[in-house]
């Protein structure tokens, strides 16, 4: 099992994770042995060449799916084995999800939007910590708004408000750029890092963009389903240096 880092304790991390998809001929290994520690309060970029497996590995890690053998985890909450509807409470009480697609229901108000997982859950929100994050992404006036009403950036900021009202142990981000114009893209980014510099947050984000990984305070690259390599405060320049000697 992975122990804390010297940077910390580890929010999310997996130990010889295999994950392979398809059979016979067809079977291609999509994480072969992979061992990472994700420090809680970091901001970690997973980056690496189409078909490096780092998708995969985000979804593994958040539970959404499941490893053909080793040991993914979040804090000290062993996911491997467990049920589904333990996997279901989990994920719900544990994590936060900010995807490309915005996953909003286009008829409810953006308050509702991000309320409605403690609501299913059964949970009251804090509403001090609500109006924290709802300040933070400067969502104020846009509250009773439908998602048709906003643009895109506003509505993936009120998937970003969504993802962190439950107060998770780590945020798991797929591309959550990818459907974004550079200005709103920035926008976003620009909270995520706010989000676990001035909130504590932990956040674990999979992106193919540079600038977008310029952002993290640590970048992992993968490829061919192994770590390939580590990026100490990633810039731009050298992220993309990093993914052309990939042969990304």
């Amino acid at each position: 099992m992975q122990s804390d880092t010297e940077d910390g304790p580890v929010a999310a991390g997996v130990t010889d994770v295999v994950k392979t998809h398809g059979r016979g001929d067809i079977a291609v290994r999509a994480l072969d042995g992979v061992t990472l520690g994700f420090p809680a309060r970091r901001f970690t970029a997973i980056m690496g060449p189409s078909g490096s497996g780092k998708s995969t590995l985000l979804h593994c890690l958040a539970g959404l799916d499941t490893v053909d053998s080793g040991s993914v985890r979040i804090g000290r909450s062993e996911l491997t084995g467990l049920s589904d509807a333990a996997l279901t409470r989990l994920r719900r009480d544990r994590a936060g999800f900010v995807f490309q697609s915005f996953n909003l229901l286009p008829t409810m108000s953006a308050e509702e939007n991000i309320l409605l997982g403690l609501r299913l859950a059964g949970r009251r929100p804090d509403r001090a910590w609500f109006t924290t994050v709802v300040g933070a992404l400067g969502l104020g006036p846009r509250l009773r708004h439908k998602p048709g009403e906003l643009s895109g950036g506003q509505q993936q900021r009120v998937a970003c408000a969504r993802a962190l009202v439950g107060r998770p142990d780590v945020v798991f981000a797929d591309e959550p750029t990818g459907s974004l114009d550079s200005r709103s893209g920035a926008e976003v980014l620009d909270f995520l890092r706010t989000s676990v510099r001035e909130l504590g947050q932990t956040v674990v984000m999979v992106t193919h963009d540079p600038v977008a990984a310029s952002y993290a305070d640590h970048g992992v690259l993968l490829a061919d389903g192994r770590v390939a390599a580590h990026l100490a405060r990633p810039t731009a320049e050298t992220v993309l240096s990093a993914l052309t000697g990939l042969g990304a």
